[in-house]
């Protein structure tokens, strides 16, 4: 059984969070969660090269970045851009489920990896 598997039940079964149907990406596993006007992204590594696999090794199981869907991503990292602030993706790219993303440096962030979605 896989550690997503393991945790699964805690927040859909105990604490009552509807299960999303996500996509698989970036070389993880993703289980969603409806939690409220939120959504909730259970990550597990999917290769050992992954980024995900990555973040684990290095720091251990725990959140590994924020989400914040905005209206305009161009235009927010322009807006970065013009405020100094380090990006990982200089153009957005695709991410899971089809979206257009980009990733902040959590150097610019508080210690916090960003992603920034439409």
């Amino acid at each position: 059984m896989s550690a997503l598997d393991q945790i699964l039940p805690f927040y859909r079964d105990i604490l009552g969070l509807e299960e999303v149907p996500l996509d698989d990406a970036d070389g993880a596993h993703i289980a969603g969660l409806s939690a409220g006007d939120s959504l909730v992204e259970l990550l597990e590594a999917a290769r050992k090269d992954s980024p995900i696999a990555t973040f684990v090794a290095r720091r251990g199981p725990g959140i590994h970045h924020i989400c914040f869907a905005v209206p305009d991503l161009d235009a927010t990292l322009d807006r970065c851009r013009t405020a100094g602030v380090r990006l990982i993706d200089e153009t957005p790219r695709i991410g899971a489920e089809g979206k257009r993303i980009a990733f902040l440096h959590p150097s610019a962030t508080g210690g916090v990896l960003i992603e920034l979605t439409e």
